[in-house]
């Protein structure tokens, strides 16, 4: 018999991924062929993966809003077919609020390129964006002291 020798208790530090700065949908999950389709296919994802029932869920916003929101308006909301109860921004808000999906919040941006990212990243992204800055006003004054010397690249 053969025995293993690996330590089983020891985290790989190879196979460990850093986690991903900003929330968004796999675009498989919330493929769809509107915006409205989309927009749709991602709150249904949202409520059928945040492990509470959509009367929950409904309760949720109901609470937050401080207006009755039933689960019959949450399926509506959720049905591609119900082109006359698109959801409006307030009851969104409430929506990521009763879910905690904060990859809700990602789908207006990404149709404009942004992306939404945790808090505690944004003084990091600064910090690249100014070292970057830094580093092309270092290579403009190398530039222009050269040009100073009289000696071109």
């Amino acid at each position: 018999m053969v025995r293993d020798r690996r330590d089983t208790r020891t985290m790989d530090l190879l196979s460990w991924q850093p986690p991903e700065p900003a929330v968004r949908f796999d675009e498989g999950q919330v493929r769809g062929a509107t915006l409205s389709a989309r927009f749709c296919r991602a709150m249904a994802v949202a409520l059928d993966e945040c492990g509470v029932s959509r009367d929950e869920i409904a309760d949720r916003m109901s609470e937050y809003l401080g207006v009755k929101v039933s689960k019959a308006m949450l399926d509506a909301y959720v049905s591609e077919a119900r082109d006359t109860h698109t959801i409006n921004v307030i009851r969104f808000a409430a929506l990521v609020h009763a879910t905690r999906d904060w990859r809700l919040l990602s789908l207006l941006p990404e149709l404009f390129g942004f992306a939404v990212v945790d808090d505690r990243y944004v003084s990091l992204i600064r910090s690249v964006q100014i070292r970057e800055k830094a580093e092309e006003l270092a290579r403009l004054a190398d530039a222009e002291e050269r040009r100073a010397k009289g000696v071109s690249r």
